[in-house]
């Protein structure tokens, strides 16, 4: 007989350590891609989009509070990559890692479900999740600057609009994509690829095109993003989105097409407004969507048993001859 050997578990806090530790690097990666892309308004540097937040997020949704540590540390390296950590790092270490845990809370009290298949969800999600609960870091973030004079009392509102708006479109934008790539599973080969690929590739050639075009026609998005989501819901709408937010943050950071003639602030106030936009109306239009879908498959299943019922009925009905309208010799 074959020696079995026993292969043993790693500890527990083990395993911890190292999903602290790669939750802390995931934080660290994405909060580096979303400085990679800052602006300057007004002499003061904000990013229009940042994903941590919705990465934090998702981490929460999918495997719970012992993620908190990781958000912790990565926020930490996030602020320590920057420069010498000061006393306002706490504080802004602190919001960010609130914030994610209070998005949390409240989703979880209001039933939210990660497969996002109700309005209900995509609403709270946007809602709490993301407008709500990203009060508490913006707000921690501006008052620990201004509390240590690294923010100028005419640059407040400003600074604080742009760390909301950002923190809340990536909630928008990342956390649904995250939960979606979790859950994804390959399906089988369909007409329904062609048409897949088809669409990436009309929206990978003409959303540059608009972004780069010197005419303001950033609307002509909405309907590749109406498209995306009507036929592939969550799968199409928010890559599509997400998609056309980075190439519009490209194209402002490089002063060109629809943002070429514009101030700072005006270039920032434009981008966050379209950046939020595009995230809601994808988000919520995908949700809408799903639920019109998945109610109509349980229509369809109710009505497909209701007839086996019936047809099982009759069957039996026919078959006793007791019963009445049976043949009786």
């Amino acid at each position: 007989m074959a020696a079995v050997v026993g292969i043993r578990a790693w500890p527990r806090p083990v395993v911890l350590v190292c999903a602290t530790l790669l939750v802390a690097g995931c934080y660290y990666a994405a909060g580096r891609l979303g400085l990679s892309q800052q602006l300057t308004a007004d002499g003061s540097t904000v990013t229009p989009v940042w994903p941590p937040t919705g990465l934090a997020v998702a981490c929460l949704l999918l495997f719970g509070p012992w993620c908190v540590p990781g958000i912790a540390l990565g926020a930490l390296l996030v602020i320590a990559s920057l420069g010498a950590p000061g006393a306002a790092a706490v504080g802004i270490v602190a919001g960010n890692t609130a914030a994610p845990v209070c998005a949390w809370l409240m989703l979880r009290a209001v039933g939210f479900r990660v497969n996002l298949s109700r309005l209900r969800d995509g609403l709270a999600l946007v809602f709490l999740g993301a407008l709500t609960a990203m009060l508490v870091s913006s707000g921690a973030g501006v008052g620990m600057l201004l509390l240590s004079g690294k923010l100028p009392t005419h640059h407040l509102w400003l600074v604080w609009l742009a760390w909301w708006v950002g923190d809340a479109t990536g909630v928008v934008l990342v956390t649904p994509l995250l939960l979606l790539l979790y859950r994804a599973r390959l399906p089988p080969p369909s007409v329904r690829w062609t048409e897949a690929v088809g669409l990436a590739a009309v929206v990978c050639v003409l959303v540059p095109l608009i972004m780069y075009s010197s005419v303001s026609v950033l609307f002509l998005v909405y309907p590749l993003l109406i498209w995306s989501a009507l036929r592939f819901q969550l799968a199409g709408g928010i890559p599509c989105a997400l998609f056309a937010s980075v190439m519009a943050t490209v194209v402002a950071r490089q002063e060109a097409g629809s943002f070429g003639r514009l101030t700072d602030v005006d270039t920032m106030m434009k981008l966050l407004a379209f950046n939020g936009t595009l995230g809601l109306t994808a988000l919520l239009l995908s949700a809408v969507i799903s639920e019109q879908l998945n109610t109509r498959r349980s229509v369809e299943r109710a009505c497909q048993e209701l007839v086996e019922a019936l047809q099982h009925l009759n069957a039996g009905g026919s078959g006793n001859p007791g019963a009445p309208g049976g043949d009786v010799r």
